[in-house]
């Protein structure tokens, strides 16, 4: 029960001191008005909260990890490349259909596609179950992104599914 009332009682603190704090008034009706906007703003973070992940697989997340370091790293470079080069970018929207439904997973996939350089999650259709992303420079979208599917995907099924 109390955690359905108070989910987050450090945050609720936080913000009720907070909104007594900036409006410099410390009335009955100012710390009703932060109880209730306290109250508030706990019980929205706590419906947007995500479920708790389930890792299936530890040893997947060094390898998906030194997967996104290598290309981040070459992604970098030929963004450098390109620059320096002053050719025109070979930019294209890419649609990649998705097998992955996990949410935590699919965060961690905007995450690793929107650091790279070079790429942007543009938008995610859960109905569909598909990914728009902005790739900047690459002569074959389907080639990109079925080497998506391929390091990142299937490694995040396997430490989320």
């Amino acid at each position: 029960m109390m955690k359905r009332l108070w989910p987050y009682p450090l945050l609720w603190l936080a913000m009720l001191g907070m909104w007594l704090l900036l409006d410099g008034s410390y009335s009955l009706g100012q710390l009703l008005l932060g109880v209730i906007i306290a109250s508030l703003a706990c019980w929205a973070v706590a419906a947007v909260e995500p479920p708790q992940p389930k890792i299936r697989n530890i040893g997947a997340i060094a390898r998906l990890l030194w997967r996104v370091v290598i290309d981040v790293v070459a992604s970098n470079i030929a963004v450098i490349g390109l620059i320096l080069r002053g050719r025109p970018p070979r930019s294209v929207f890419v649609t990649v259909q998705l097998e992955l439904k996990e949410p935590n997973a699919l965060a961690v996939l905007a995450c690793i596609v929107t650091a790279t350089p070079g790429s942007a999650w543009v938008h995610h259709n859960s109905r569909l179950g598909t990914v728009m992303i902005h790739v900047l420079d690459t002569p074959d979208g389907a080639a990109w992104a079925a080497a998506l599917k391929t390091n990142y995907e299937q490694r995040l099924m396997e430490i989320f599914q």
